[in-house]
């Protein structure tokens, strides 16, 4: 199976090259044309991603770019995965504190979207690992390595996820002298990682299990996985574990007495990591260099290759970083540590608490039930009161808010109900005189004449008829409106309904103020029918928006004078399965400081005496009653509009 694999990657490497500038063009294209969202995230953390095993410097850029977007777009996964990218390049740098400091804050991230994302904290928790086996802290490696396989299996996800977490075991497990137990976690990460999706860290596995048999003396095995974790790394352009595959190629000729390859791959990988810093393999790389000239007796390449090997040294284990990530990992210990002891003093100081609070209670509840028996009545009886002067009051504001706009509908009325009597009582009148002058003609006998006086009275009767029954609707409509609601629901046309109450509240206004005048548009949909409504109650709503945009033109002519034109329009029309209701008015509109107030009970912006601020929360309430919704529209300056929608229910 493995030269199955290895004569795949051979036949791959020649195009990888041009496939995976490709693929890098693709990312940097997709970010141009992306917009602020998780899209370019995820790109940006690609690009940091792939740039992780060469280019350091671009893989940060980018790794805080990710970060950067995905705090403003407060999108925890992306600052997740930022950081992830930003310890991998840290940590392949050799920069364990700062790899450490990602790594930390990564942790409560990934715990707090650890539900959705279990493989994301799995991987985190991996990192914690690495970390402390690099370092040394090979006990806690071992702790965080199983932590995140027990992670993976309780989320019932697939093995393949974590194969480098049993790569990095085995390489724990030899570091503590224990190669069975090394063989067989290389051996399962290495069968796991090749169906995986992480195919970038494939040559991570190859190269672990080389590097197994080759401390158990299978030079021919480990040159095996070795040459496939090269063509692997090639594969996917992951400079960072070339250079390490070069090492170990370097160490295995080394070890079986082949110094001029040894001294070849040594230097191939040297030049790597010259190249992208990469300082723990440069000092691997160095370090063989080193002996091998050394055993050749070659002083100036060993001294050479020396001072190479101290500054790769320096650069990675330097006593200042040594420190600097002990003290990292030793503060945070100590901040967990202080946590857990300020958590437990709380718990103890809870525990204190609640037994003093359980005398106290104790004492209290027997004279609490004791005041409660015998203040319960009275409280009871109290409520009730309370709530029924509360109900009364309630009723006799809505009647009184009732009667004032009555009220101002009366001189209305009045006007309106004057014309059709004016009318009964003409034809009245000329139906008399008519009837004198048919009596004549008939005992003329002038049978003619007699026929075209009859024809007169009855067209006379027909107008005495129509004007009657429209004086009949005046006086029902001043009546409904009157009347305490009975709450229930006639068909009633919208159409008729406004344009009565438009014209009494106008004629009404006249009434009061002849100077008063207003330009009056009225544009109602004729195909909206009868809704099903408390008519007397939708009245009041209209009139009361009617009196308000009357009110507000009037005064902005007061303020203006000549050069205004003041127009209140009421409009109806039928729209989704609504009817909508519109008064319109050019007056002043309403001030922004206060529009959030106007449906508010006992809120006016009228001179106090001149309103009581119920008409427009009583109107509200109505609307709501009905399913429907009250809204306004204003602009300072400019007028308001206020639209009814009604649910149209036949």
């Amino acid at each position: 199976m493995t030269r199955l694999f290895l004569a795949l990657f051979i036949s791959l490497a020649s195009v990888s090259a041009l496939a995976q500038q490709d693929y890098v063009d693709s990312l940097h294209q997709e970010i141009n044309n992306s917009k602020e969202d998780t899209t370019k995230v995820l790109a940006l953390n690609l690009l940091a991603s792939y740039y992780g095993f060469n280019q350091f410097d671009s893989s940060i850029i980018y790794a805080r770019q990710t970060i950067e977007l995905s705090e403003n777009l407060n999108y925890d996964y992306g600052r997740s995965l930022g950081f992830r990218s930003l310890f991998l390049a840290f940590n392949c740098q050799g920069n364990y504190p700062k790899a450490l400091e990602a790594t930390l804050q990564n942790y409560k991230i990934a715990e707090k979207i650890r539900t959705e994302r279990p493989a994301n904290f799995a991987l985190v928790t991996y990192h914690l690992g690495l970390l402390n086996r690099e370092i040394g802290n090979l006990s806690t490696a071992i702790y965080h390595f199983h932590r995140a396989i027990t992670i993976i299996k309780a989320a019932k996800l697939p093995e393949t996820n974590i194969f480098f977490v049993y790569t990095q075991l085995a390489l724990v497990y030899q570091k503590q002298g224990r190669p069975d137990s090394a063989l067989s976690f290389a051996q399962k990460g290495f069968d796991l990682s090749l169906p995986s999706e992480f195919n970038r860290y494939a040559t991570l596995a190859s190269a672990v299990l080389g590097e197994i048999h080759n401390e158990t003396g299978q030079h021919e095995l480990a040159k095996k996985y070795y040459s496939l974790s090269v063509q692997q790394s090639k594969m996917v352009n992951n400079t960072y574990f070339l250079a390490r595959n070069y090492n170990n190629l370097a160490d295995l000729f080394n070890r079986t007495g082949h110094p001029d390859s040894s001294i070849y791959y040594a230097r191939l990988s040297l030049q790597l990591c010259q190249k992208h810093q990469f300082s723990e393999y440069a000092l691997n790389a160095s370090s063989i260099l080193t002996k091998v000239f050394e055993s050749q007796k070659r002083p100036d390449s060993t001294i050479k290759y020396m001072k190479i090997m101290l500054t790769a040294k320096d650069s990675v284990l330097g006593q200042s970083k040594v420190k600097e990530f002990q003290k990292a990992v030793f503060d945070d210990e100590q901040r967990r540590q202080q946590i857990i002891k300020e958590q437990e003093q709380y718990k103890n100081r809870i525990k204190t608490f609640a037994l003093i609070s359980g005398m106290m209670v104790l004492l209290l509840i027997a004279f609490i039930l004791w005041r409660n028996v015998t203040q319960k009545q009275k409280a009871k009886t109290k409520i009730e009161k309370a709530y029924t002067e509360l109900k009364n009051t309630q009723a006799q504001l809505i009647q009184s808010e009732k009667m004032a706009s009555l009220g101002e509908l009366t001189a209305g009325i009045a006007h309106e109900i004057q014309n059709p009597l004016n009318f009964v009582n003409n034809f009245s009148e000329v139906n008399d005189e008519l009837l004198k002058e048919l009596k004549t003609e008939a005992e003329k006998g002038n049978l003619e004449e007699v026929k075209a006086i009859a024809n007169d009275i009855i067209f006379n009767s027909e107008k005495i008829n129509h004007h009657g029954k429209r004086a009949d609707a005046i006086v029902k409509s001043m009546l409904q409106h009157s009347r305490s609601s009975s709450n229930k629901k006639e068909q009633t046309s919208i159409n008729a309904l406004a344009d009565e109450y438009f014209r009494l509240a106008y004629h009404g206004l006249r009434a009061k103020d002849k100077s008063f005048n207003a330009t009056m548009k009225t544009d109602f949909d004729e195909s909206i029918g009868k809704l099903n409504i408390i008519p007397q109650d939708i009245g009041r709503v209209i009139l009361n928006l009617i009196n308000n945009a009357f009110y507000a033109i009037d005064e902005k002519k007061k303020q203006i004078g000549d050069g205004y034109e003041p127009i209140v329009s009421v409009s109806t029309k039928k729209n989704n399965g609504k009817v909508e209701i519109r008064v319109k008015d050019n007056g002043n509109g309403i001030p922004q400081k206060v529009l959030d107030k106007i449906f508010q009970p006992f809120f006016t912006t009228k001179p106090t005496g001149q309103g009581t601020g119920l008409g427009l929360s009583l109107s509200y309430d109505i609307v709501k009653a009905h399913g429907g919704e009250l809204k306004v529209e204003t602009k300072e300056g400019d007028g308001s509009t206020f639209n009814i929608e009604l649910p149209i229910v036949h």
